[in-house]
């Protein structure tokens, strides 16, 4: 599948922690964290081209670099309050409506499809845990599914939010448990999840302990008062602090 392939190849080692990595310069850190508001920003996100996809009109040609937006005649409720709370403009939230109605009609998503999105986008590996997590992490009041109002605040703290908002939204999603700490064991169990759905196809390729020696690096860092957990506070001082880090934390949007 060619979304695939384009998938798999804005990814690599790096999203791990690689420690062959070049770091970004600071030029280069600098522009991810301020972000533009550009139709690229969006076409990187597996979520939203899946979204997309379904709503480009049917013969349109909907290759990455050329979809438009298309007009929706029905309105979401609320539009205006979502445009209010996310940083899409209302012709961008018509479209991702429409994409969001036509692929689950019940106005509402579960896990098995987001299994379903990322094993499309990831095919040689096994994208099962991740999507997991994932879907926990933007599944906020734990009921099992995701409305289209917390689909697209979430979309919109990973691909247009501030750096503090993004630093917090990927907190949540290694707090595993929601106990409001992180432990070595639940930042591995995302760190592996990671590795399984795209590690081994990465260049340059990743050892298997890869994902151990990440998270110990990051431990390491993190756990100031080395009580074996992270905080939030620990974890937003030590990122915004940390240029490696940070580096790291953009190449994440890779797998969203």
């Amino acid at each position: 599948m060619q979304r695939a392939k384009e998938a798999m190849k804005a990814s690599d080692g790096s999203l791990l922690g690689d420690p062959g990595r070049t770091p970004l310069s600071k030029k280069e850190s600098v522009k991810w964290q301020r972000p533009r508001l550009t139709r690229q920003a969006l076409m990187r996100c597996c979520l939203v081209k899946w979204i997309l996809s379904s709503a480009a009109p049917q013969g349109s040609d909907s290759s990455d670099s050329e979809l438009e937006l298309s007009t929706v005649r029905h309105q979401p409720e609320g539009l205006d309050q979502l445009q209010a709370q996310t940083k899409f403009t209302k012709k961008e939230l018509q479209s991702l409506y429409r994409g969001f109605k036509n692929e689950c009609p019940t106005g509402l998503v579960d896990e098995d499809t987001f299994k379903l999105i990322y094993s499309q986008f990831f095919p040689q590996g096994d994208a099962t845990t991740y999507a997991h997590f994932l879907f926990n992490a933007f599944d906020a009041d734990g009921n099992g599914a995701i409305r289209f109002e917390d689909f697209v605040v979430g979309l919109s703290i990973l691909l247009r939010g501030t750096v503090h908002e993004k630093l917090k939204w990927a907190f949540n999603l290694y707090d595993i448990n929601k106990d409001g700490y992180i432990t070595k064991e639940e930042m591995l169990a995302i760190m592996k999840s990671i590795y399984d759905m795209m590690g081994r196809h990465t260049y340059p390729i990743l050892r298997e302990d890869a994902p151990l020696e990440h998270v110990e690096r990051f431990f390491q860092k993190m756990d100031r008062n080395q009580d074996g957990v992270v905080t939030i506070d620990e974890f937003l001082e030590t990122c915004q602090k940390d240029e490696n880090i940070m580096s790291s934390m953009q190449l994440f949007e890779n797998v969203i």
